[in-house]
């Protein structure tokens, strides 16, 4: 039996949340929120610190205050969360099959908004050299056990890579009472905000190794050691500059990945650069009817972005739904020098549209400039650009007008 719902949401994090809210309050009633796992608010729950909520807000929130705030809503609201439930599959022509402890059920959507989020990368996907002890663990998975679970991962602890959850992992498990020996990043620039750079390392005088990895693990049943040496510009070690760390455990934050199977496997176009769909300004995947959100969009910096988006995403599915046309999406934006990708990939450049994107390297006093061919249509300065944080810069529909084409790059 297929059963019909104006609009399913997969995953019920901030993104999704957002999404489900603002969509009913724009008159859309039967919708269905799928979460895998057995309560909403996706990784929030397990980010005591604060910091979040500031844009969307105005105050200073906890992960887990954050996302109260959307459950109680989407309470209040009455809309259908189905907590430990998997999507198995999704098709091009919005058939959403799940699977849960009451069986496997499809859906017929009106409209879906894919919201999953992302995952982290492992020690398999960065191939490190060395034994396979246990006390390697991915800074997620380390936050969860530590804050979800109340179990300590380790005493003398190394960090690889400096994203913003091991900067962050790096203060916590400082404060548990572990020792965070260093916190080594292959680049020469930290992956996270400086905001946690200064929070979570020099705050507590935790060392940053940049232009270093690890280059071995030692350890049989446990980790013993980590080898760390310095990289060269190709990210390769460079002979004479290894560091042996007595520890216990290594702690990876070495990127994160858009969990986009089920979108693949639906026949949904991916960016090769963000490993998230390739969408239009109204977040429309290459599916008609299909539209994607937050991490599983493009990794965010902010939270208080992640429910921005989700709330677009649903006004665009609730237009849809509603059979409100839109325009067609036929003009290119292209991440030209300096700019590592731009979103939204195709506009129709009649509506005000925010692009987001990131930089490719940090530099100080630069701008950021639209053109299409030849002529400028917009440009934007910057006191300084880091590839931690997005950059977002509206155009408005006059200035989009009649343009045949769209570049984004960094002025010289």
């Amino acid at each position: 039996m297929i059963i019909n719902k104006d609009l399913v949401i997969v995953g019920a994090g901030p993104a999704g949340l957002a999404a489900a809210i603002e969509a009913k309050e724009n008159g859309i009633e039967d919708i269905l929120v799928v979460e895998r796992e057995p309560v909403a608010g996706g990784i929030l729950n397990q980010c005591i610190h604060d910091g979040f909520g500031i844009v969307k807000f105005n105050e200073a929130l906890t992960g887990p205050e954050y996302a109260r705030k959307y459950i109680d809503e989407a309470e209040r609201l009455q809309i259908e969360i189905a907590t430990n439930t998997m999507v198995q599959d999704i098709s091009s022509n919005r058939e959403v099959t799940t699977i849960s402890p009451e069986g496997i059920r499809t859906y017929k959507a009106g409209a879906i908004i894919l919201a999953m989020g992302c995952r982290e990368r492992t020690r398999g996907a960065i191939c490190i050299p060395g034994t396979r002890p246990a006390g390697v663990f991915t800074a997620g998975v380390a936050q969860n056990l530590v804050n979800i679970r109340n179990i300590m991962v380790g005493k003398k602890i190394v960090i690889l890579g400096s994203g913003d959850i091991g900067l962050i992992m790096a203060r916590r498990l400082t404060l548990e009472g572990a020792e965070v020996l260093a916190v080594v990043e292959k680049l020469p620039y930290s992956s996270g905000l400086q905001r946690n750079i200064t929070q979570c390392l020099e705050d507590f005088g935790i060392p940053l190794l940049l232009s270093h990895t690890v280059t071995n693990i030692e350890g049989h049943e446990r980790v013993k050691s980590v080898t760390v040496a310095k990289v060269n510009e190709k990210e390769d070690p460079v002979r004479g500059t290894s560091i042996k760390f007595d520890c216990d455990t290594l702690i990876l934050s070495v990127g994160l990945i858009p969990e986009n199977e089920v979108a693949l496997n639906a026949g949904i176009i991916l960016d090769n650069v963000t490993g998230g769909a390739s969408v239009d300004e109204n977040l429309q995947t290459s599916i008609p009817g299909i539209f994607a959100c937050g991490n599983v969009l493009q990794v965010h910096d902010l939270v208080d972005y992640v429910s921005a988006e989700g709330e677009l995403a649903a006004k665009s599915a609730v237009s849809y739904i509603k059979s409100i046309k839109t325009g067609e999406a036929e003009i290119t934006v292209k991440a030209g020098k300096g700019i590592r990708y731009v979103l939204p990939q195709t506009i129709s450049a009649d509506k005000d549209i925010t692009f987001s994107m990131r930089v490719t390297i940090p530099s100080k006093r630069k701008t950021i400039v639209f053109k299409d061919g030849e002529k400028q249509l917009k440009k934007k300065f910057f006191m300084a650009l880091n590839p931690a944080e997005m950059v977002r810069i509206e155009l408005k529909s006059h200035e989009l007008k009649d343009i045949r084409g769209l570049e984004v790059y960094i002025d010289e």
